[in-house]
């Protein structure tokens, strides 16, 4: 019997369309839009917010690529709102967790897709970012890039029978960091003391140094990935098995048991918070890599125009400039709660180290950018510190609220479909 799999794009942004184009055009191209025994379905769940857009720039799919698909599921606040009123009325779950699940929040989003790809009955969940394309892109001896092209669908299907997540990677700009000028104002140890403070299971130092301060912020593809084509299961540190929130793909035969999305109210991290949940999950990597557009300056990869080369972003752009002051806003409220849960023996002493760091470094970089938005960032660690504890019982009533939704969503097995490395 056929598979059916949903793609779900959690999305603010008009650039979408052109990005569900490449999509659909890579799928025709590796046969899998022909494919009788591969269904697709996709799953928009959109943000009029975000980018201060209207519900049109979402739903109006041209015709040609919508005649692609075997389904388009939209779905804004008011029928999240409405999808929570009908489980309370049912009894499912209360108002509050109701809010948990299908509130505003990007990782309130992503279990809303979840939750619909369940409902609709998918035996698979692809999550593809808006900013991220089905390339590789890698050096050669010559320094010129090579750009290839990515089967991201089809790997996954392929390397997820007996797996409940499968994780892919990435390249390109996959930081927000801007390329860096190191001078009397903002030398390498200040910002290294800030990296220290703010990283997390992405950002270390580490791959900072190697791809801002070597690559001119661009991180490239493996060569032995691409070739070996190998996929491995990914192993726990630290009480994570990580993953990242693209490029990512949930087996739904067992959804029952895959955990929930969260973030701190206002933070990121669904991502990271997920991965301390997968101890007992099998997490799989597989070969195949998708370009992050981070920035947003390479969008005409889309209409088929590969660069020659890849520019270091100009950090004194002022869009640049404010894209990096929110990441690190970002990371800062979440990383408080990562702590306490991956590191409760030590907390106390690493929110003092992070502090002492934090108070050496943002002076120098709001000199450096001549800007004294940096300054949010200790004013929003001392905030999420203080609440984290309350943040920990949302995080754990997330997850119940999320077993209550998944037993009534799904009371009976399915039948299992086919083996899907036997049709892709």
């Amino acid at each position: 019997m056929p598979i059916n799999v949903g793609i779900a794009f959690v999305t603010g942004r008009k650039h979408f369309q052109n990005v569900l184009r490449s999509y659909v055009n890579n799928w025709l191209e590796h046969g899998i839009i022909e494919n009788r025994l591969v269904r697709l379905h996709l799953f928009v769940v959109y943000d009029l917010h975000y980018f201060n857009t209207n519900p049109s720039d979402y739903k109006n799919i041209p015709r040609e690529l919508a005649e692609m698909v075997d389904s388009i599921n939209f779905y804004g606040r008011d029928a999240l709102k409405e999808e929570s009123r009908k489980l309370i009325r049912e009894g499912v779950i209360d108002e509050s967790e109701g809010d948990l699940l299908f509130g505003d929040g990007y990782a309130r989003k992503r279990n809303a897709a979840l939750y619909f790809a369940g409902k609709k009955g998918m035996d698979r969940l692809l999550f593809i970012d808006d900013d991220e394309y089905p390339l590789a892109v890698s050096r050669n001896r010559s320094n010129e890039l090579i750009w290839m092209g990515q089967s991201v669908l089809g790997t996954h299907l392929r390397a997820g029978n007996d797996a409940d997540i499968t994780h892919g990677h990435h390249c390109g700009y996959i930081s927000p960091i801007p390329k860096l000028e190191f001078n009397r104002d903002l030398s390498e140890t200040d910002f290294r003391h800030f990296i220290d403070a703010t990283s997390n299971d992405i950002i270390t130092w580490e791959s900072v140094k190697k791809t801002i301060i070597g690559n001119n912020g661009v991180t490239y593809a493996d060569q032995n990935i691409l070739s070996r084509r190998m996929t491995s299961e990914v192993k726990e540190v630290m009480g994570m098995k990580f993953i990242s929130g693209a490029n990512l793909c949930f087996n739904l035969k067992r959804l029952k048991s895959l955990p929930a999305f969260y973030n701190p109210p206002g933070a990121r991290g669904e991502d990271a918070f997920m991965s301390t949940t997968l101890t007992e999950h099998k997490v799989v990597k597989v070969p195949c890599y998708t370009f992050h557009d981070g920035f947003l300056e390479y969008k005409n990869i889309l209409n088929g125009v590969l660069p020659i080369e890849l520019r270091g972003v100009d950090a004194r752009q002022p869009a640049v400039r404010l894209r990096f002051i929110k990441a690190a806003i970002g990371w800062i409220r979440y990383k408080p709660l990562l702590l306490h849960i991956t590191q409760p023996e030590n907390y106390e002493a690493v929110i003092d180290d992070m502090t002492a760091k934090l108070d050496s470094s943002i002076p120098k970089l709001c000199k450096y950018f001549d800007t004294r938005q940096f300054e949010e960032i200790l004013f929003e660690l001392k905030r999420y510190d203080r609440n984290v504890r309350r943040h920990h019982r949302a995080f754990e009533a997330t997850r119940a609220a999320w077993a209550k939704v998944t037993a009534n969503l799904l009371p009976a097995a399915r039948p299992e479909a086919e083996n899907v490395s036997a049709v892709v």
